[in-house]
């Protein structure tokens, strides 16, 4: 009983974009799936276990997936799917404890003290976790149980895929320190370039470095980070409720795009997109951020902190072109262009009213039901209809198009 009082679940789904899309095509279990985007530049959102044993990986370049696995059947992302069984997935969850921190649209934390009186030990409540995904919502799901956050989600890795992975309490070490040293959170590529020049592979690698030594290499906040995390320091609770941290949405476009007018239809359709999904998910936002990656794969991101939080189209497209000018991106061709909403609160907070943003919140509420009745396509801002030479409803209001015109 103690022991389960130690620990956290971290819960992952397996392949979730293609284990959605079996539930509901049946036909493409067995088989290599890959869910992607499908024009000259799209790349892979998710990848099934039969599509990765031929070497194929998410953010990989759809067209080299498609080298590697041609066999594979190759479907364009439904995301409003995979978040309404995202939804369900947490619903189920959310009968085990109400201490739940998830963390994307597949995986949380789950704080399991409080169940020690039904349950005898921490790999039963897995078991039960897994079994209760399963039987309810028809998706596998990957489960790590250790005493930290850190070692939970590396436990839940190593069961993938459809397992469990017990870490218990007094192995922390035995588990983390054989593990490679990218596995911690924090080591990316020219981190972890500095390690390799200091002998370092393996976290046990890393634990056997002298602090200062490291401190030297890879500056002193990132040194003790990184002695902590090798030494399986990690209390971070797992904090339950409240919207996600952040929410984005990008584009990766066929052919480079160039100019203000184009950038600014684009901004466009991606302020809709993002704040169709702040309002689905309850959320207002106080920060938002533009990412721009030009033809040569240059990538910068400006971001800029609101007076209020907002979730209207209106007010992320108005935040996103002064971040567009402060870009300085002139006339350069740009491949991807991305908009994110931070500093995410409960939609509802305080905010700075007056009649406008009043008049554009209905406004778009009302196109979220007509979306949800007749499909996301039902209804769009005029300027991308006529930009996409699409037969489907626009909303305007009495000045014009939403934002932009």
């Amino acid at each position: 009983m103690a022991e389960l009082a130690e620990h956290i679940a971290h819960v992952d789904m397996d392949a979730f974009f293609v284990e959605v899309e079996r539930r509901r095509r049946p036909e493409l279990r067995r088989v290599a799936v890959v869910v992607a985007g499908l024009g000259g530049r799209g790349v892979v959102s998710s990848a099934s276990y039969e599509a990765r044993g031929h070497g194929v990986t998410s953010g990989m370049p759809t067209a080299h997936a498609r080298r590697l696995c041609p066999q594979a059947r190759f479907l364009a992302p439904d995301h409003h799917v995979y978040e309404e069984a995202s939804h369900s997935v947490l619903a189920v969850l959310e009968t085990f404890t109400p201490v739940i921190e998830q963390i994307s649209v597949d995986e949380a934390f789950l704080e399991i003290g409080g169940l020690r009186l039904a349950y005898p030990s921490p790999t039963a409540v897995g078991e039960a976790i897994r079994q209760a995904v399963r039987e309810q919502t028809g998706l596998p799901a990957s489960v790590g149980l250790a005493t930290c956050k850190l070692l939970a989600k590396l436990a839940g890795r190593a069961a993938k895929p459809d397992g469990l992975r017990l870490v218990p309490a007094g192995g922390e070490l035995a588990f983390l320190h054989p593990l490679p040293v990218r596995a911690l959170w924090g080591v990316g590529e020219a981190t972890y370039a500095r390690l390799e020049q200091l002998g370092v592979r393996t976290v046990g690698d890393l634990a056997a470095l002298p602090r200062e030594v490291l401190a030297r290499r890879v500056g002193e906040a990132m040194g003790a980070h990184l002695s902590d995390l090798a030494e399986a320091r990690d209390d971070r609770p797992v904090i339950a409720g409240g919207p996600a941290k952040s929410i984005s949405v990008e584009e990766t476009y066929p052919a480079d795009i160039a100019g203000r007018p184009s950038l600014e239809r684009e901004l466009l359709g991606l302020a809709d997109r993002l704040a169709s999904r702040l309002r689905r998910s309850g959320a207002a936002a106080r920060t938002v951020v533009i990412k721009v990656r030009f033809g040569d794969f240059a990538t910068i991101t400006r971001s800029r902190t609101l007076p209020a939080p907002l979730d209207t189209a209106h007010d992320l497209y108005r935040a996103a072109l002064a971040l567009l000018e402060r870009a300085g991106v002139g006339e350069r061709p740009v491949r991807l262009l991305g908009l994110g909403a931070e500093s995410l609160s409960e939609a509802g907070s305080p905010r700075q009213l007056g009649l406008e943003p009043v008049t554009w919140g209905r406004l778009e509420e009302a196109v979220d039901r007509v979306r949800d009745r007749f499909g996301t396509s039902a209804v769009a801002p005029a300027r991308l209809a006529e930009r996409r030479g699409q037969s489907r409803t626009s909303f305007q209001n009495k000045e014009g198009t939403l934002p932009g015109r």
